[in-house]
Formats: C-alpha cells, structure tokens, sequence
C-alpha cells in the first residue's frame, strides 16, 4: 500500500530494533525516511535493507546523529529537508535502558537516560516543531514504555523518563490543539529486541518490533482530523 506517499519522515534510533522496524514499515506505505542513530554502519545496513525491501520506490537517507546533543539534533532536520523536503513525520524512537534505582547511585546511567530519553526528545520536537504549524500538518510520535505507566523497584529512573515523554505527549497535545499538527505517543510492553536481550516478561511471548512499528503507521495514516493520542501495546 502506499498510504504515506511523497511523505517524509524521520526516524530516530534506526540502527536496530523498534526504530529499524518503524523505518520499514512506513517506508512500504510509499514514506521516504530518513534514518538517524549514532551508529552510521550500522543504519547503512538497514538502509540497504529498506532499499531491496521497497525496490528502490522511496528515498532512505541515513544520517549519524547524536540525539542527547542538540545540535546534532537540528543538524539532523536540516539535512533532511535539504535532501527530501519538508518533514511530515517524525518518530523520536531513540533511547536508553538501563537498570538504575535510586539506591544503587549510578549517576551516570540516569544521565545517559535523562539526556537520551527526555532530553532528545524535546530537541526532535523543538527541531520539527516550527516547519510543521508553519504549513499547519505534521506528526510527531513519540516512543514511551509501559514503564512510563508502571515502575518496578529496578527502574525507577527509567520509568521516570518514560513519564516524562508521556506527559510531554499530554501536555503538547493540549498546545497543539487547532493547529493541524498531531501527537501520539505509544507505550510498548517488552519488545523482543537488543535492549531486552536479558530480559524475561512473565513467561508472556515477547512482542515483535514489528507490532510496534504498527501501531505507528495506524496513527499517521488516520485521516488529517484525526488525532490518536495514546497507544499501549503489551503482549497477551
């Protein structure tokens, strides 16, 4: 199908997992997609991918780019509309998991997560954000957790980045009321990728990144007066 044809979008944390997965998926609904991560071998293999996959039918850049510094995040926008124009979609994926309670004083695993996840976050949005209630359309998704609804006693800083990237989705839907612009946010359950290689989820079947990347293309292939604001995906 080809839903998000002549759309542009980007996608964060592309190298792998959710991210490589979202990529694909609107790049088969005819999306050219531009891929973001720090590893740029590895995002030049899921653009190969994505490439063979869709026949050469859409344009996949990929870009090396730092999320948790901000000018690598603005310089990321600017390349992409240099090289496909306008910015339609954009998909802040990109983050860090990392088991750190409060107890255990691990500074530098809540920075990591701190900048990563809320941080880079708020850089995509203030990069995207202007273009978008300029032309009055756009689409912001933002990859949160069930961890952002629920906390265990290993993650509690983890959670509390994922309810910040919630309450960013609440508080800019509100904002963006009236402008043509929408925002979804998405909560996936354990998803079996890298992140949760060493992971177990209740004896329940892992989901796929591939339900995820889903759940991405069902809200932006809604039509324009339709704005899904939350999703949760958890496994059975």
């Amino acid at each position: 199908m080809n839903r998000l044809q002549g759309k542009t979008a980007i996608v964060t944390g592309a190298s792998s997992g959710i991210g490589a997965a979202i990529a694909k998926e609107l790049a088969m609904e005819g999306a050219n997609v531009v891929l973001a991560a720090r590893r740029l071998e590895k995002l030049d293999e899921v653009k190969n991918e994505i490439t063979e996959i869709a026949n050469g039918k859409v344009k996949i850049v990929a870009i090396q780019a730092d999320l948790s510094v901000q000018s690598d995040v603005n310089q990321l926008v600017e390349k992409a509309q240099a090289e496909l124009g306008n910015v339609d979609i954009f998909v802040n994926n990109a983050g860090q998991m990392r088991t750190a309670s409060i107890r255990s004083g691990q500074v530098e695993d809540w920075e990591q997560m701190i900048d990563v996840n809320i941080k880079g976050v708020l850089y995509g949005i203030h990069a995207v954000l202007p273009s978008m209630l300029s032309r009055s359309t756009g689409h912001i998704i933002n990859i949160a957790s069930v961890a952002g609804h629920e906390v265990s006693k290993t993650s509690t800083v983890y959670s509390a980045t994922k309810y910040a990237v919630r309450a960013i989705s609440m508080g800019l839907e509100k904002e963006l009321a009236r402008t043509g612009v929408r925002i979804t946010n998405i909560s996936p359950g354990m998803v079996d990728t890298n992140l949760n290689s060493n992971r177990t989820w209740n004896d329940r079947k892992m989901l796929e990144a591939a339900d995820i990347a889903k759940a991405v293309v069902y809200a932006v292939t809604q039509p324009d007066y339709v704005n899904v604001n939350e999703i949760t995906v958890r496994p059975v």
